[in-house]
């Protein structure tokens, strides 16, 4: 036992709750199991988009984000359902309740996934020991499926998640990453994003090895503080600590305009939309910050005011990703009165350094 924790270092597993929407919903409805399940944003065939869906609809080739005509092209039998926060962060809550019991040292990363520092848990059993336990409490109790990565540090224990899905277990020490992470694509990598990854190959930085093996003077000169980051984490070395309190540090950035007249216009509405959307940009580059959560205020002329979110699949930051799910919100939810005040909030904003996945859809 005393091999699988180190006396200096850390034992950190990433639980990744597999197809976490999707799956509630089969969890809820037993007769969906076995079939192309897809929670769409919008069930409007033209503008929806899908959020997530089963690896039943996968097979077929639907896709994250990918566009609901679009899917349902490839699998006509597609089951498409509109998604429910309200029901997903309660059973979010359940599944951290359970994580609780193994380990007060969890740090949430969003609603379906978190780190677990175990360094002090070899009286529970071995880390393997201890995600076979996890996997079979979570579908035991609430028949979800996981992916739990093991190893030293967050940046290799969240790879290390994504190796095997759905509801395997990997274990990825440093001895490991030649191996198993160097001859991944640099796309995979969380922390590179397209545009990062379009900087990389003009300097033939193709695959995670590269960035591990280039000139730290280059990473830097290409992207910044950030480059610097992202080739340690490549080498293998993430300092990092699980913080229990990051959930506590979550925190709204947004931008609202009230109009000097009603506007009627949808056309109209989407060019004060797109500055909103600019300004929240603004606001995310001066925090460093990143958010996976899209509130949309709208007050009409008579004082009633609504809001509407969506939960996105991954952290968004650009103006274009902010306007287009903003956009997909109005779409959905004003009811064609005047408006004379348009808001847009990005909620659960993080700072870019700890959320260290994809950061764009596009």
């Amino acid at each position: 036992m005393s091999n699988w924790y180190p006396k200096n270092g850390y034992v950190i597993l990433h639980v990744d709750m597999n197809s976490f929407y999707a799956s509630v919903e089969i969890a809820e409805d037993s007769t969906l199991k076995g079939k192309p399940v897809a929670i769409a944003g919008n069930p409007d065939e033209r503008k929806g988009i899908i959020v997530t869906c089963s690896y039943e609809a996968r097979s077929f080739g639907v896709k994250t984000t990918m566009a609901l005509w679009e899917a349902r092209k490839l699998c006509p039998n597609l089951v498409v359902l509109k998604p429910d926060f309200p029901k997903y962060r309660e059973v979010s809550q359940q599944i951290f309740k359970l994580l609780g019991t193994y380990t007060p040292y969890i740090e949430p990363v969003s609603i379906d996934e978190a780190f677990m520092d175990i360094t002090t848990c070899s009286h529970i059993g071995s880390p393997v020991e201890i995600a076979n336990s996890i996997q079979k409490v979570l579908l035991e109790k609430l028949d979800l499926p996981c992916s739990i990565g093991i190893a030293p540090n967050k940046f290799l224990a969240k790879m290390a998640s994504d190796m095997k899905k759905p509801n395997g277990i990997t274990i990825l020490r440093k001895r490991d990453i030649a191996a198993k992470l160097w001859p991944l694509p640099i796309e995979e990598m969380y922390g590179v994003g397209k545009k990062s990854a379009e900087k990389l190959k003009k300097h033939n930085i193709i695959y995670i090895g590269d960035i591990a093996k280039a000139e730290t003077h280059l990473i830097k000169s290409l992207l910044g503080i950030n480059g610097e980051k992202l080739k340690a984490r490549a080498l293998g070395n993430d300092p990092r600590p699980v913080d229990p309190e990051k959930a506590a540090s979550f925190k709204s950035i947004g931008s609202s305009a009230t109009f000097p007249e009603d506007i009627t216009d949808f056309e109209e509405l989407l060019i004060q939309l797109k500055l909103l959307a600019q300004n929240v940009t603004l606001r995310l580059e001066r925090k460093n910050a990143v958010s996976d959560t899209v509130q949309l205020t709208i007050r009409y002329f008579d004082r009633k005011t609504i809001t509407r979110r969506m939960k996105l699949p991954t952290y968004i930051f650009s103006t274009e990703d902010i306007f287009y799910y903003s956009e997909l919100l109005l779409n959905q939810h004003w009811n064609g009165s005047a408006i004379r005040l348009l808001g847009i909030t990005m909620q659960d904003a993080r700072s870019k350094d700890h959320a260290t996945y994809q950061l764009s859809f596009f």
